[in-house]
This record gives structure tokens, C-alpha cells and sequence, in this order.
């Protein structure tokens, strides 16, 4: 079945990919075929992710720390994947936020934050913009194209009811979907339907 969906000589990119999504993205890719670049934030969680991953086939993954929210860190990250696999042909731009303070991102809509919206919006878009940028700068230099996939969210295009969360807790905290997260998942299909066009005629 995975031979219609071969990855063999691909190398993939993901972000957050020491989380629930990522983790499983990174085990698909590397089932069809793909070298996986393990990155996250959480240098223990994507080390651990690589490891399961070379349990399945040595030397098919590595692991990489990453802050996207940091120019710096990002084009690090592109280089140090580029060093050891020689190319990236897949990114899936996978990261995103609940930010530390749950009480600071689980306020209701009157009380948020300025400093909170900005502390999740600065991962959740910037940190796509960024590793976006950097990655398909790679590709485009690469010359043998490329594809970019970035998550976003059905609250990225349809308001989040808020009932269905009555009685619902994350860590002993009432939890609910502030609106800077559909923000930043609406971000994100507007990021990728630009991309979609732009780098096509790079």
C-alpha cells in the first residue's frame, strides 16, 4: 500500500514533531521511505521521537532543536539538515503553541493579554513565516522543487462553539479555544494559499 505513496531519496522536515501530531507525521514519512528531521523545541521530546524512529530504520532520522519563533535558530536548523541528508524536500510545518501560562492563554476574550496573543502568534504564524522562508529558500536552490504542508485547523474557518467545552479540563484547568489560535490557524491558510502560488514560479 505504502508503494503508492513512496518517499524513497526524499528527506522531510518537521516541526513540532516531538507532539501527538508530529511525532505520528514523522513515523508516516519515515514508513514510506523518507530521511525524517526530527524538530521541535523540546530537544528531549524530538530526541526521543528520532530514536523510536531508528529503531524502524538506522540512521533514517535525526533530531534537531529549534525555536521557529527565532530567525536564527531556523536557518540553523535548514543547515544542520542540509549537512547530514544533503537536501529537504518535504516540510511539513507542523509547530504550534499552548504557550506555559495556561491561565494567560485559557482567559476569556476580555481579559487576554496583549503579551499572550503575541507570545502565541509569534509561533503559531511567525514561526511558519520563518521556517517557510528559510526551508523554501533550500528547495529553490536545490532546483528539483519541493513540497510544503502546513497545519492548520477547521477553527481556522469556521468560530469554535464554545459550549461543546462545559465541563471539559486540560491539567485541572476549565479549558475553551481562544480566539488567537483561530487567528493564527486562519493565519496559516492565508500564509499557504500565498506560497502555493508564489514559490510555483520560482
Amino acid at each position: 500500500m505504502t508503494n503508492r505513496f513512496s518517499l524513497d531519496g526524499k528527506t522531510a522536515l518537521v516541526t513540532g514533531a516531538g507532539g501527538i501530531l508530529g511525532s505520528r507525521i514523522c513515523k508516516g514519512l519515515l514508513e514510506c521511505g523518507a530521511k525524517v528531521v526530527v524538530v521541535d523545541i523540546d530537544s528531549e521530546a524530538s530526541r526521543l521521537v528520532a530514536a523510536e524512529l531508528n529503531k524502524i530504520a538506522v540512521g533514517g532520522a535525526i533530531s534537531i532543536q529549534c525555536d521557529v519563533s527565532d530567525v536564527a535558530s531556523v536557518d540553523q536548523m535548514t543547515s544542520r539538515a542540509v549537512d547530514v541528508f544533503g537536501a529537504i524536500d518535504i516540510l511539513v510545518n507542523n509547530a504550534a503553541t499552548k504557550s506555559n501560562d495556561l491561565n494567560a492563554f485559557f482567559a476569556p476574550f476580555e481579559e487576554y493579554s496583549l503579551e499572550e496573543w503575541r507570545k502565541v502568534m509569534s509561533v503559531n504564524i511567525d514561526g511558519m513565516f520563518l521556517v517557510a522562508q528559510s526551508v523554501g529558500i533550500q528547495m529553490v536552490k536545490q532546483g528539483r522543487g519541493g513540497s510544503i504542508i502546513q497545519t492548520s485547523s477547521i477553527y481556522g474557518l469556521a468560530a469554535p462553539d464554545q459550549r461543546i467545552y462545559r465541563g471539559s479540563s486540560y491539567l485541572g484547568r476549565e479549558i475553551n479555544t481562544p480566539a488567537v489560535y483561530t487567528t493564527s490557524k486562519a493565519a496559516v491558510i492565508g500564509l499557504s494559499n500565498h506560497l502555493a502560488t508564489y514559490w510555483a514560479d520560482k
